[in-house]
């Protein structure tokens, strides 16, 4: 049988991005160590779990390490994009990517935008949901948000770790990145860029971390600052789309499913971070959720990825 899935959230580690990170402190992604990473066992992983296409990214801490450091983060975003489309041009089909920004500078992720999309053909971009404490979605990114969305792109929210700290004995991959989301999401819905960029197509991270279960109550509180009526600001919360990164489980399902709108769910892994074993347990729990039918399952599997890519994946 031909694998169908599209995987629109799943990591690459460059190895010389890898070394990179290492030597300058990082060892881990929110408090997952680096991974061990290659094509061929991202290939074998995508076989074993029935993706026919990965939609590959770079992962929190990105490219911009410490404030002031712009020159270093366009240099690696450069690097790290042109190795993942590399990785796209020897596996045709299989790999496509989003590129990486050196985002807080928007200068530089102009300039690096225009490079992902009319040279390396990148599927769209990743933003982290906030670098250095600043949050995605200020003022500060009309610029960049205007050019995506003249490019009607695909833009994919990843958190990063909370700004504040770790913690102790709560990795932030467990909650701080689900609230890391959920505070991006809410800073583009109250800035309005949800509503001033209708090209845009945003997909948060692991079914939107806190959104669908706390929308209502997220709608309310902004619906005070901002004096727009709260069925607006849920329409504008509904109108991302939703990946099942770690998310497919049946506690998680029927919040996100009953609050997405329809077409807006989309599979995700979240390999290599997300091991073999947890990419199994999730894609188990998804396939087996007995309130979507075949369809349904058909649509977050592949069809709804097709309408936001809005090209054919094989």
């Amino acid at each position: 049988m031909a694998r169908k899935r599209i995987d629109v959230h799943h990591h690459i580690v460059p190895p010389a991005y890898a070394e990179w990170l290492v030597s300058n402190g990082f060892r881990d992604a929110g408090g997952r160590e680096l991974p061990a990473w290659s094509a061929d066992e991202a290939l074998a992983v995508m076989d074993a779990h029935d993706i026919a296409t990965a939609v590959v990214s770079v992962t929190t801490p990105g490219v911009h390490l410490r404030a002031g450091q712009d020159a270093a983060a366009r240099s690696k975003a450069r690097e790290v994009n042109e190795f993942a489309a590399r990785l796209a041009q020897d596996h045709p089909g299989r790999f496509r990517f989003f590129a990486t920004l050196p985002l807080p500078d928007v200068d530089g992720a102009l300039e690096e935008a225009t490079y992902a999309f009319d040279t390396l053909r990148a599927s769209g971009v990743i933003v982290l949901a906030n670098v250095h404490g600043r949050y995605v979605g200020g003022a500060e990114d009309d610029a960049l948000f205007a050019e995506l969305d003249r490019r009607g792109a695909v833009v994919f929210v990843h958190p990063s770790e909370l700004p504040g700290g770790r913690v102790e004995g709560i990795p932030p991959f467990a909650a701080d990145f689900l609230l890391d989301t959920t505070r991006a999401a809410c800073r583009l819905v109250r800035n309005g860029v949800v509503r001033r960029y209708p090209s845009l197509k945003i997909i948060l991270s692991h079914a939107g971390g806190f959104v669908p279960y706390a929308s209502h109550r997220l709608a309310a509180a902004l619906s005070l600052e901002t004096q727009r009526p709260p069925s607006e600001i849920l329409d504008d919360f509904a109108s991302f789309y939703f990946d099942t990164a770690l998310s497919g489980s049946p506690a998680a399902l029927p919040s996100l499913l009953a609050f997405a709108k329809p077409g807006h769910v989309l599979f995700g892994s979240d390999w290599p971070y997300a091991p073999s074993i947890a990419v199994s347990y999730f894609t188990g729990q998804l396939d087996a959720y007995a309130n979507l039918d075949a369809d349904g399952h058909a649509a977050i599997d592949r069809g709804n990825a097709e309408l936001v890519f809005r090209q054919e994946t094989t």
